[in-house]
């Protein structure tokens, strides 16, 4: 099996394994700073990128912010993600998000074997939403999203929404967040066969060290998955690390426990599940950079550039 197939399997999210659907793009990590965090992000408050992750966390932007990252898969597999957001005075916050896959070109073939061309395949969702103040320091937010697959001539719609909270203590540097995403269902089919919403319930905070330049991010996803013992669902688990090293720059570092189990392979995974990342503030511009691994199969590349004006 090539290892370009074996990558679209595990972006389609390992639907055998999880019973889920083709939609399960929706669960990409497209920020650098939110992979090199290996997605424990429900709970941040201070990137425009957390829209994908809890729109309530969009509240405490300041100003007009917009971030774009790429993401280099194996092959010719790229995805890409653009987020905007403005407060708007006595309305509240409002954003917009679009994120995108692209799989390449395949060889099409008929029933003999015989080459008649090549077809592409790709998915996006296109997304809006809004936040506001629900009390002192507690905020809530939700966004609606159209999403479209196709392969060939072939395509398939959903509509869905994502739901958030996130309460900040300022003072003690502690954000809790708690975040439905997915919430929906297909508008048109493949084919005939309908298929449900990756839908994923997260909760996990963030916590900044009073007397160390350190930032720590943990995150429990898909907490609404099926499992034997209810225990088992804490175990889609991911925590990660943003060090302050100067003014300018950071290091991230991040460990995904449900990837991890996901992609080993016999008694090994190597180093799948987990990412490491650096941050650089030159003059109003944030770059950032990810790496993360996805065992034997290869490794990911992340750049992004988020600035506010």
């Amino acid at each position: 099996m090539s290892r370009k197939l074996l990558l679209i399997l595990f972006l389609s999210g390992f639907s055998i394994i999880r019973a889920q659907s083709v939609y399960e793009f929706l669960d990409l990590d497209l920020s650098p700073r939110a992979a090199a965090l290996a997605g424990s992000f429900v709970a941040s408050n201070d990137d425009p990128n957390v829209l994908f992750y809890n729109p309530a966390g969009t509240y405490f932007l300041n100003g007009r912010q917009i971030s774009f990252s790429f993401l280099k898969h194996l092959k010719d597999i790229n995805s890409a993600g653009l987020v905007f957001s403005d407060e708007i005075e006595s309305v509240g916050r409002l954003s917009a998000g679009i994120s995108y896959i692209n799989y390449g070109n395949f060889q099409r073939a008929d029933e003999f074997g015989n080459k008649t061309g090549e077809f592409g395949a790709g998915d996006v969702a296109l997304m809006a939403a809004y936040s506001n103040e629900l009390d002192k320091n507690l905020s809530y937010g939700a966004s609606v999203k159209f999403i479209y697959s196709g392969i060939d001539e072939y395509s398939s719609t959903a509509a869905a929404v994502d739901l958030g909270l996130l309460y900040a203590i300022p003072e003690e540097r502690w954000s809790f967040g708690f975040s439905i995403l997915n919430a929906g269902a297909q508008i048109t089919t493949y084919n005939g066969t309908k298929e449900d919403l990756p839908l994923d319930f997260r909760l996990g905070f963030s916590k900044e060290l009073l007397h160390l330049p350190l930032k720590f991010f943990f995150s429990f996803n898909h907490l609404n998955s099926e499992s034997e013992k209810i225990t088992d669902r804490f175990k889609k688990f991911t925590f990660g690390g943003e060090l302050r090293l100067s003014r300018i720059l950071k290091l991230r570092f991040g460990y995904d426990n449900e990837k991890r189990s996901d992609l080993k392979i016999g008694s090994s995974a190597g180093l799948a599940g987990f990412n490491l990342g650096l941050g650089a503030i030159i003059e109003q511009y944030l770059f950032d950079y990810a790496f993360s691994s996805l065992g034997s199969i290869g490794t990911l590349h992340r750049i992004g550039i988020t600035t506010e004006f």
